[in-house]
């Protein structure tokens, strides 16, 4: 059933708190180096803003373990806020509190309040009732636009909604339309692609996605678990050893759906795994002794366009190769360029492929890329996601 938003429900006059995911990266001397979260979240900021008396932001930053931890504060990031805004943005030194609590009463028309690392207090990862709680006690309604975080069962997202009326905001809902109509709804052929490092983490994924499209494309370096379960000799590829015989029934099970399964058929080895690792390009599927696959190579490009160009869907989750080593992201950036330029629904799965299409400079040309790494692979294995299950209901 559709979920409630921000426009189903009266804000006027009333303290908001908004769930955000302003888990943003930062550089050595603590500067923020992609912004893309915060304004992600503005949609939603702005529209609180002109309707409530009062919001209230919540956000965690890394990963504190539950305790407070000086470099992961908010200061920066209401910084940040602040100047997109262009407006005051009143940074609180906690979460929950006498401080807190005397500082939403003493707040304004308009004001915009932003809370301390919610992720500060253990409470807050154990979903904790009473912290829940104290935390919905400062606010009249509760808006989660934190779809990264949604896949987790915590006190700002899940347990808050047992105290507040929850709805959804902008961005949450954007992620939602998306996928729903990929996994549920989509224009055909719907491809997939999934790369990154290893099978693990990816089955239950590759399972779902089996029954819903008539292609998925298989990069990164869980293609050679694939391709050694085939029989090719892979070299000092990573190969999990102990998945062998789920890459063959997975395999097994798309040739029974009739789905083809794509790998790679060459390769960008290297003979280290390095930046600086001597490359050459193999002249086929096998990658000799001492080489390792760190990116698809020049044919696989060719025909991996030649399924993505007859696609009117496609949802993309993992690199192709090892992109942290700029000699071997080509392959990604190459299909990156080549689905930038079609005229289809392209769904970036978040995660490592996100700040991959960003740092090509392509992330306006996708129809959507999700901000959430976790949660979007979470949401193409058919879970539900407990911060999306706590939200009302839209009465129709």
């Amino acid at each position: 059933m559709p979920k409630a938003t921000v426009r189903d429900i009266d804000l006027c006059g009333k303290k908001v708190l908004m769930r955000a995911d302003f888990n943003v990266p930062f550089d050595e001397n603590g500067k923020i180096t992609d912004d893309t979260r915060i304004k992600a979240a503005l949609p939603t900021v702005n529209y609180i803003m002109e309707k409530a008396a009062l919001l209230i932001l919540v956000s965690h930053l890394g990963r504190p373990k539950g305790k407070v931890v000086e470099n992961l504060r908010m200061d920066p990031v209401a910084e940040r806020l602040q100047e997109l805004l262009e407006r005051k943005v009143i940074k609180l030194s906690d979460c929950v509190g006498d401080e807190v609590e005397q500082a939403v009463k003493n707040a304004g028309e308009g004001d915009v309040l932003m809370l301390e690392n919610v992720r500060f207090h253990p409470e807050e990862e154990k979903n904790d009732p009473e912290f829940a709680r104290r935390l919905a006690g400062i606010a009249d309604v509760f808006v989660n636009d934190a779809f990264g975080t949604c896949h987790r069962a915590h006190a700002s997202t899940e347990g808050i909604a047992k105290f507040l009326p929850a709805v959804a905001g902008f961005l949450v809902l954007k992620e939602l339309e998306y996928f729903e109509k990929a996994l549920e709804n989509p224009m055909r052929p719907f491809v997939a692609v999934l790369g990154g490092a290893k099978i693990t983490g990816k089955i239950e994924v590759i399972e779902n996605l089996l029954n819903k499209v008539e292609s998925l494309i298989i990069g990164g370096g869980m293609a050679y678990t694939f391709l050694s379960a085939r029989g090719y000799e892979v070299g000092d590829s990573l190969v999990e050893s102990d998945k062998l015989e789920l890459a063959k029934s997975l395999m097994k099970k798309a040739d029974e759906k009739g789905v083809g399964f794509i790998l790679p058929v060459d390769h960008i080895a290297g003979d280290e795994f390095s930046e600086s690792a001597g490359v050459k390009t193999t002249d086929g599927v096998g990658i000799p002794e001492g080489w390792r696959g760190m990116d698809i190579g020049p044919r696989t490009v060719e025909k991996y366009i030649q399924v993505l160009g007859k696609a009117k869907t496609v949802v993309w989750n993992g690199p192709l190769g090892v992109c942290e080593f700029a000699r071997f992201s080509a392959g990604t950036r190459q299909i990156a360029e080549y689905l930038a330029g079609l005229d289809t629904t392209r769904i970036i799965g978040g995660g490592d492929t996100a700040a991959a299409v960003n740092q090509f400079g392509l992330s306006s040309r996708f129809s959507h890329v999700s901000t959430g790494g976790g949660a979007s692979l979470e949401f193409l294995e058919g879970k539900e996601l407990p911060g999306i299950a706590a939200l009302k209901n839209r009465i129709s």
